[in-house]
């Protein structure tokens, strides 16, 4: 890559892109999410729980989740002011027949705390963004160690960290996650060592809750015949199933490592061909892998029948290089989370009137508004504190529906993964296209990480995440990393769920041998019929739970962490019926 690269990342120039650019001050997103607002009483249609303890009350709320696919109008709901009111809901929930589960920012797309179309479930749940919020940071240390309740945001923890000068290495692009949620589905973030790169003291190259040291849960006491709070460490084996549960069980607050903060410098790039890009292992030129080894923290967002993937590359820079522009707040693209009018009418037509032939005009327009959005404020090469850097998505953007899956590899084979996927993909698009069908009309996202080693915790005898997508595999010590496969798309796109099963069923045969394997993203689409996601018995009842036994011991497979997590809730008060469905 030349110098003039190095200081120009967009392809074309900035003069073309903001003459041909789309208007960015626009009405917004589709529909944006926003957080459910309570039910006025005149409302109400679901009778009222019984013997509920008069001194939490009680409310109705309207449950919708990040895609606007799992609305549920009437949901009894709380707001815990303490990790005592959780344990006194969840025995009033034991004793009066009733399931209790956690609700942060119902940023999710699997049903995992509530099922599509139910009506009155026998269910509380538990606002924990009002009260369980507050957070401790403890540098005394080697490591510095941050306490923090369930309930507070991610944005919120990762500025506390900034403030005391700490950081993390990734995290989601979300701000609007709670930290509770977070670690029930081992939420992560994109980045490896670049090359010569040392981990620095409290971090990790794995999902956040490879982060945690300790944490809180509410479980069930035989002595007492009652749900407590329990605190568990690191190296208690126990807490290996409950440091990325899925939603089955409940955690109030939990204590991470942390590390120095760092520097970053943030790069777009719309000028390399995917072709390149995602060529063969071995290929020279521009590839993924290249960028991975220069710099170790890459994402590319790839929009539907577009050329150019958008590349953002972050690079540990202590010192703001000439070109890049400071910045000192997160969110720093606005053009992604309102979108130009263009798009949004595009959005519609294909919705409303099942136009799948504008789904390439769409595409072409999401590039647009993003690249000349880059170009208009000044975003294609950002320099700031990681958290500014690392958090980039806001909830007034387009809302989709994502499948998701960690293919856990060798460093060194990466590329292949790419394009082996990449190469399968657009051959299932073209078909696709030629009987006149477009079911994929959101972005292709790829990230990658390392796996949740333990040896990264500040704590000797520290135990993997039973349940995470990236725990490593004993019998593969040479699987290092994961790559992230997410394909996105409008909910209710015709032959989206067939298309996407497709796609499923070859990352599970492809990635399935000697050089890589493949688990579900919790958080994500997976289990795909021809109709739906989250519905294939076979993939959930046996595909699934055997891809957390290979190469596990008994004593710390899923079968162990199922066994345990049933200890923790015999009255199955945190269930749902996809983890009913999954056997956990």
């Amino acid at each position: 890559m030349s110098s003039n690269d190095a200081e120009k990342p967009l392809a074309a120039s900035r003069r073309d892109f903001l003459t041909g650019s789309l208007k960015l001050a626009s009405a917004g997103a589709l529909a944006g999410w926003l957080p459910a607002e309570r039910i006025m009483a005149g409302r109400l249609t679901c009778s009222q729980p019984n013997n509920f303890p008069a001194e939490i009350p009680l409310y109705k709320q309207s449950f919708k989740n990040w895609a606007g696919d799992i609305k549920v109008d009437d949901v009894w709901t709380c707001a815990p002011r303490s990790a005592d009111e959780v344990v006194k809901v969840a025995n009033w929930a034991k004793d009066n027949g009733y399931k209790v589960r956690a609700r942060g920012m119902m940023h999710n797309w699997s049903p995992l705390t509530l099922a599509a179309g139910v009506s009155c479930p026998a269910v509380v749940l538990l606002d924990t963004t009002r009260y369980l919020t507050a957070m401790s940071i403890d540098a005394s240390g080697p490591v510095a160690k941050v306490t923090a309740q369930a309930g507070i945001t991610m944005e919120a923890l990762l500025t506390g960290l900034e403030k005391a000068g700490l950081g993390v290495t990734a995290a989601p692009a979300p701000g609007d996650l709670t930290l509770g949620g977070v670690l029930a589905i081992n939420g992560h973030g994109t980045a490896i060592p670049a090359k010569g790169e040392r981990r620095l003291a409290g971090a990790s190259y794995g999902s956040i809750s490879n982060l945690v040291l300790s944490l809180t849960a509410v479980v069930y006491d035989k002595a007492s015949g009652a749900y407590a709070l329990r605190k568990f460490a690191r190296n208690d084996p126990q807490i290996a199933p409950l440091l990325a549960h899925v939603g089955r069980s409940l955690i109030v607050e939990a204590t991470l490592q942390a590390a120095p903060n760092q520097r970053l410098r943030c790069q777009s790039w719309f000028n390399i061909p995917y072709g390149e890009m995602f060529a063969a292992a071995g290929s020279g030129g521009r590839t993924f892998a290249s960028y991975l080894d220069s710099a170790g923290r890459v994402e590319a967002i790839w929009f539907p029948f577009t050329s150019n993937p958008w590349l953002k590359v972050w690079t540990v820079t202590p010192n703001k290089p000439l070109f890049s522009r400071q910045t000192d707040k997160p969110f720093n693209y606005p053009f992604s989370d309102n979108l130009p009018d263009e798009v949004t009418d595009l959005a519609n037509k294909i919705l409303s009137l099942g136009d799948g032939k504008l789904t390439p005009a769409f595409g072409k327009a999401q590039f647009a508004a993003a690249s000349a959005g880059l170009v208009a404020t000044a975003s294609w090469d950002l320099w700031g504190w990681s958290k500014n850097l690392l958090l980039y998505v806001k909830p007034t953007t387009l809302r989709v529906t994502a499948n998701g899956y960690a293919v856990l590899t060798r460093r060194e084979n990466v590329q292949r993964v790419l394009n082996e996927f990449v190469t399968f993909y657009q051959a299932r698009v073209q078909a696709y296209q030629q009987q006149g069908r477009y079911p994929m009309n959101g972005p292709v996202e790829i990230r990658v990480t390392g796996l949740d080693d333990p040896s990264e915790a500040a704590l000797s005898g520290g135990v993997a995440p039973a349940l995470s997508a990236i725990r490593p595999r004993p019998d593969h010590p040479e699987w290092n990393v994961a790559v992230w496969l997410d394909i996105l798309t409008l909910p209710g796109t015709p032959y989206a769920n067939q298309f996407y099963r497709e796609i499923e069923q070859w990352i599970e045969a492809n990635f399935n041998g000697s050089y890589a394997a493949v688990r579900p993203e919790w958080s994500k689409g997976w289990g795909y019929t021809d109709q739906a996601a989250w519905a294939d018995s076979a993939m959930l009842q046996t595909t699934i739970p055997n891809a957390f036994r290979a190469g596990q011991p008994a004593a710390a497979n899923w079968d162990a962490a199922k066994a345990a997590l049933a200890a923790y809730d015999p009255y199955r008060l945190f269930s749902s019926p996809l983890l009913d469905s999954l056997g956990l």
